[in-house]
């Protein structure tokens, strides 16, 4: 890839695992500075990362001070991107409070690029509401945040708080420093499930996670494109460096949607929006023997075939449809009726496919006529060929 890139080591145990990532990192032809903790180099040696590396190892503010340069500030200023893996919580609670006490630190203080922070402690750690409070913190001003994996750690808990893998974390590197085909585009991603309140304490909804259209945001931001995700209540955390708009019913969805449509050029609406609401909202918790056995129901809003009924000549607008049977001529219908210009067939009841999962199985939709059968993907691949084909229709005639 030729870019440069700056790994950051801190003191986990997980640092054993930097070399296998500096190594995949400099065979795929980047530029690897590595910078490492005081508390690192008590698990990995540097001598080990500057012969994989290529590169002299910065762990000492004041080693070379007969230097010409300000080594701080030129690594900062050469590098593209910047990795932290493992990043302890230590480490993760001075960077998010402004703490510029060693070299790592100081470092990303004066870097105003892509910043990708890779998590690894004891499952209790990565728990506390402090650590927590610190990585949203994090993912507010900007900087990336890699969910940790989960099963036997270390110490012998058992929970979250595992590095990921080195291969994974080099999956996101490559992703960040991918092409930036979607610059200047603003790009409107809704995802999750609606809430439609019956009483205080009960709701009707369904098992849409927000994987999907959490996934399609984050490749859109990473792609280039300012975003913006309305979401329901989501299971998984918004990427960093998109703006995250939070609504429970399908009618708070449909009136911050429409708020800003056509500031947009490209929406997509992969949210799993409530077809019906109850008809009254109780204000008090229902009782089971004044609850009956008959909820009337109304019919919500269609959002997307309000947004396919007043969009502009240049909008281009994708949706989705969740069917399990008579999967795709259901969806032809609904490609047709809500007058978009693509709409992704996700068939819920094919294995891999559907809610609450890494991968999903799609089929692509178009005006022309033309269908794209996808294989099983991760949900962030779907994402990519959803966003390059959505590319791909501006420019033409769209109704």
């Amino acid at each position: 890839m030729g870019a440069t890139v700056l790994l950051g080591i801190t003191g986990g145990i997980a640092a054993y695992k930097a070399p296998l990532l500096v190594r995949l990192m400099v065979k795929s032809g980047l530029n690897v500075h590595v910078i490492v903790s005081r508390s690192a180099t008590e698990f990995v040696t540097p001598l080990t990362l500057a012969t994989l590396s290529g590169n002299p190892v910065c762990q000492d503010m004041w080693k070379n001070r007969d230097k010409p340069s300000v080594e701080h500030i030129s690594l900062a200023d050469a590098a593209d991107m910047a990795v932290v893996a493992p990043a302890t919580a230590n480490f993760i609670g001075k960077l998010a409070n402004g703490v510029a006490d060693d070299m790592l630190t100081t470092i990303l203080m004066a870097f105003n690029k892509t910043v990708l922070i890779c998590p690894s402690m004891n499952v209790n750690m990565y728990r506390n509401r402090i650590l927590q409070s610190n990585l949203e913190r994090l993912r507010t001003f900007g900087y990336h945040v890699m969910a940790p994996g989960s099963g036997e750690l270390a110490c012998g808990w058992v929970g979250e708080g595992r590095m990921p893998e080195p291969a994974k974390i080099f999956g996101e590197v490559e992703l960040y420093l991918g092409p930036k085909d979607l610059n200047g585009l603003k790009v409107l991603v809704t995802a999750g499930p609606t809430e439609e309140p019956l009483d205080p304490v009960r709701f009707l909804t369904n098992r849409s996670s927000g994987r999907m259209g959490v996934a399609i945001a984050k490749r859109a931001s990473t792609r280039g494109a300012s975003v913006t995700l309305v979401s329901g209540p989501i299971k998984v955390a918004p990427p960093s460096g998109v703006k995250h708009v939070q609504v429970r019913t399908a009618m708070e969805m449909m009136e911050k949607v429409l708020e800003s449509f056509h500031d947009f050029d490209l929406v997509i609406k992969a949210a799993a929006v409530a077809d019906f609401r109850p008809e009254t909202f109780q204000k008090e918790k229902i009782k089971k023997d004044k609850f009956g056995t008959t909820i009337k129901l109304v019919r919500n809003p269609d959002i997307l075939a309000t947004l396919g009924s007043r969009k502009s000549h240049d909008q281009i607008i994708v949706g989705f449809a969740a069917e399990t049977e008579d999967a795709i001529q259901n969806a032809r219908i609904k490609l047709k009726n809500k007058n978009v210009d693509m709409l992704v067939l996700n068939d819920v009841g094919k294995p891999g496919a559907g809610f609450d999962g890494d991968t999903n199985i799609v089929r692509l939709m178009f005006r022309s006529g033309e269908e794209e059968q996808l294989p099983l993907m991760s949900k962030e691949d779907v994402a990519d060929q959803i966003l390059t084909r959505s590319l791909g229709l501006r420019g033409k005639p769209n109704g």
